[in-house]
C-alpha cells in the first residue's frame, strides 16, 4: 500500500470515528453553548474531537493535531492532522442530517489526505493526491454539466447573496444557475464531488472546515480554490466546481481560476 493510500485510509478511519461518536448525540436534546465567536458547540463536538485526538495519539504520536474545539497540539511537528468533529453544528442541533466530520493530514499547507463522514446520511468520502476520490468505497467523479443554466449551485449561507463586497456577483451567479440551494457546509462539497451539484461556495472558512475538502474535490476531477482564485485550502473562503464550469463560474464572480 502506498504512503498516500495509507494516510487516506487513516483519515477516513478517524473521520468515521468522529462521525460515529457525534451521531450518539444527534437528535437527543443535546445542550448548545456559544463560543466566543458566537458559533454553537455541543458536548458531541467535544466528545468526537477528543475521540479522534486519542486515536491519533495512539497511531501518530509524533504528529501535530489542530482541532476546532481544542486548538493546536504539538504545533512544531512537520505533519499535522486537522479535525472538524462536526462540520455543520447548526444543522446538527436542529436535527438536520446535513453535517459531517472532517479529518485532513497536512504538511504545512499541503494537504496529503482528506476524509469526510456523514453518518446521518450514511455516506463517506476519502481522497489523497494521486489516489482518487472514493465515495462509500467506490471511485467518484464530478459531473460533466457544462452550462450554468443546467447547473446546481449550493452555498452554506444565503447572506452572501445580499451582503458583503461580492454580493452582486454571487447574486448574478445565482440568477444564471439552473438550481440554487443552501444549507451546504461539508455536505455541499459531497454533492459536487459525487456529481450531484456543480458549484459549492463558502464565504468564510477555517482550516478545519476546508483542508479535508481540497483533495476530495480535486481527486474527483473538480477545481478547488479560495475566493481569490488561489489553489489552497487555507485562503479566503472556498469555491468548488466541476471542471467544465470552473472558468465560467469564476468569471461571473470576478475570480481568476487557479492555474
Amino acid at each position: 500500500m502506498s504512503e498516500a493510500r495509507s494516510r487516506m485510509e487513516a483519515a477516513l478511519e478517524a473521520a468515521t470515528l468522529a462521525g460515529r461518536v457525534a451521531l450518539e448525540g444527534w437528535r437527543r436534546g443535546i445542550a448548545v453553548e456559544r463560543k466566543r465567536d458566537g458559533t454553537p458547540v455541543t458536548a458531541a463536538d467535544r466528545a468526537a474531537e477528543r475521540a479522534v485526538r486519542e486515536w491519533l495519539a495512539d497511531r501518530f504520536p509524533a504528529d501535530g493535531v489542530l482541532g476546532e474545539e481544542a486548538g493546536l497540539e504539538r504545533g512544531s511537528a512537520p505533519r499535522r492532522w486537522i479535525v472538524d468533529p462536526i462540520d455543520g453544528t447548526r444543522s446538527f442541533v436542529r436535527g438536520v442530517p446535513l453535517w459531517g466530520a472532517l479529518v485532513a493530514c497536512c504538511e504545512g499547507e499541503r494537504v496529503l489526505a482528506g476524509a469526510a463522514s456523514f453518518p446521518a446520511l450514511g455516506e463517506t468520502l476519502a481522497a489523497a493526491p494521486g489516489e482518487g476520490c472514493w465515495h462509500d468505497g467506490v471511485r467518484c467523479h464530478v459531473s460533466s454539466v457544462a452550462t450554468l443554466g443546467e447547473a446546481t449551485v449550493t452555498m452554506t449561507d444565503a447572506h452572501i447573496l445580499v451582503a458583503g463586497p461580492r454580493a452582486g456577483r454571487f447574486a448574478a451567479l445565482a440568477g444564471e444557475a439552473g438550481i440554487v440551494r443552501t444549507w451546504g457546509d461539508a455536505a455541499g462539497y459531497l454533492l459536487v464531488a459525487t456529481g450531484r451539484a456543480e458549484v459549492m461556495i463558502d464565504a468564510v472558512m477555517r482550516p478545519w472546515d476546508s483542508a479535508a475538502l481540497q483533495p476530495i474535490i480535486e481527486e474527483a476531477g473538480g477545481v478547488f480554490s479560495d475566493l481569490r482564485g488561489a489553489r489552497t485550502a487555507f485562503g479566503e473562503g472556498t469555491i468548488a466546481t466541476n471542471a467544465a464550469l470552473a472558468k465560467a463560474v469564476r468569471g461571473v464572480l470576478g475570480i481568476e481560476p487557479p492555474g
